[in-house]
């Protein structure tokens, strides 16, 4: 799983032009149902509890954001965790 979070976000962070989505974004929220729910609270735009690729493409950019904690344009098995225990207790609750 990480391995497939590493290669979205690479992908993410490769595209040049505004209209390059990522085919496999909603990949990673399918798979983990606390990151899904996540995305669907914030990004789900049309509230129909499903996120488009569209939509998973701001997901996925948010999340890259929230994880790569020293900004290296990585993310590694740590931040990874961390960044899903912030996500769990920030928007959990909510």
């Amino acid at each position: 799983m990480i391995g497939l979070l590493i290669g979205l976000m690479a992908q993410a962070a490769l595209a040049s032009a505004p209209t390059s989505l990522n085919p496999h974004a909603v990949e990673l929220f399918e798979r983990d149902a606390a990151l899904k729910a996540w995305a669907i609270k914030l990004y789900d735009e049309n509230r129909d509890g499903w996120l488009t690729l569209y939509e998973a493409q701001a997901a996925l950019a948010a999340f890259k954001d929230i994880a790569d904690a020293d900004r290296d344009g990585r993310v590694t098995t740590y931040e990874f965790d961390r960044a899903k225990e912030f996500v769990a207790a920030r928007w959990a609750a909510h």
